[in-house]
C-alpha cells in the first residue's frame, strides 16, 4: 500500500443494526490498532532454552480511535446513545487501497473538550467485541 490521505480512511456505523452503514461526521484523526497475546509453551526441553509459542492461539483484539468535531446533533446523539447504553454496534474502518474491516465494537471512551475560543471536540474509542471480518479492495 503506497502512501494515502489519512482523511480517506473511514470510520462508519451500523446504528440500527440493520446493516445500513454511515459515515461517523467529523472525524478528523483516525487510528485502527490490531493486536494479539501469544501463548507461551516453552518448557524445559525447549531448543536452547528459547521461548516457544503456540501458533494459532491467543486472543486477538482490534481497537479503534478517533477524534474530531461532531458536524451535526445527530452523530453527536448516536455516540452518547451507544456509550451511555454500553451498546456493542457493528462498525466498518474502510482503508482505501487495501480494504475494509468490519465487525462487532463497544465504544469505550467519549471525551468531550474545548478552548473558550474554539470548537467543542471529541475523542472516541472502541474496542473488537467479537470476531471482525476483512474485505480486500
Amino acid at each position: 500500500m503506497g502512501a494515502q490521505r489519512g482523511r480517506d480512511l473511514v470510520l462508519r456505523l451500523d446504528q440500527s443494526g440493520a446493516g445500513s452503514f454511515v459515515t461517523v461526521a467529523g472525524l478528523r484523526a483516525r487510528r485502527l490498532s490490531f493486536n494479539a497475546d501469544a501463548v507461551d509453551v516453552t518448557d524445559t526441553e525447549s531448543a536452547g532454552r528459547w521461548r516457544e509459542l503456540l501458533d494459532g492461539a491467543g486472543v486477538r483484539r482490534a481497537s479503534l480511535s478517533g477524534s474530531g468535531i461532531f458536524k451535526d446533533g445527530a452523530s453527536d446523539a448516536a455516540a452518547r446513545t451507544i456509550f451511555f447504553a454500553g451498546a456493542i454496534r457493528s462498525w466498518q474502518v474502510v482503508i482505501p487501497d487495501f480494504g475494509t474491516v468490519s465487525g462487532p465494537f463497544q465504544l469505550t471512551g467519549l471525551d468531550y473538550a474545548g478552548n473558550h475560543d474554539g470548537e467543542v471536540n471529541y475523542e472516541i474509542s472502541l474496542e473488537s467485541a467479537g470476531e471482525l471480518t476483512f474485505a480486500a479492495a
